[in-house]
């Protein structure tokens, strides 16, 4: 199961537990990413911190806050549930550019 669902008796609010598979299948489907790296960076895995490092040629021409909002965009539902998400946007020439190093 990728997301669990439960609800709060208390306060009467929906919370999500986010999975880094479900992540990164998120945005290879969205953002037609080529690569993705997500790491759980949250103490004991947690689900509470991740990082991410998107690879996807939709981020061509774009300067990295409007790519970083699509990467926002994209896991609204889940970043409600995040506390804290660290992330990384690469075009694949710069991606390639990169690994040379």
């Amino acid at each position: 199961m990728l997301l669990l669902y439960y609800e709060s008796h208390t306060h009467g609010l929906s919370y999500m537990a986010v999975s880094a598979d479900h992540i990164r299948e998120k945005l290879i489907k969205e953002l037609e990413a080529v690569h993705v790296d997500v790491e759980d960076t949250s103490p004991e895995r947690c689900a509470a911190s991740f990082k991410v490092l998107v690879v996807s040629a939709q981020f061509e021409g774009k300067p990295l806050l409007q790519r970083h909002r699509m990467v926002n965009m994209c896991l609204a539902e889940e970043l409600k549930a995040i506390h804290a998400f660290e992330q990384k946007t690469l075009t694949p020439e710069h991606w390639d550019k990169m690994k040379q190093q």
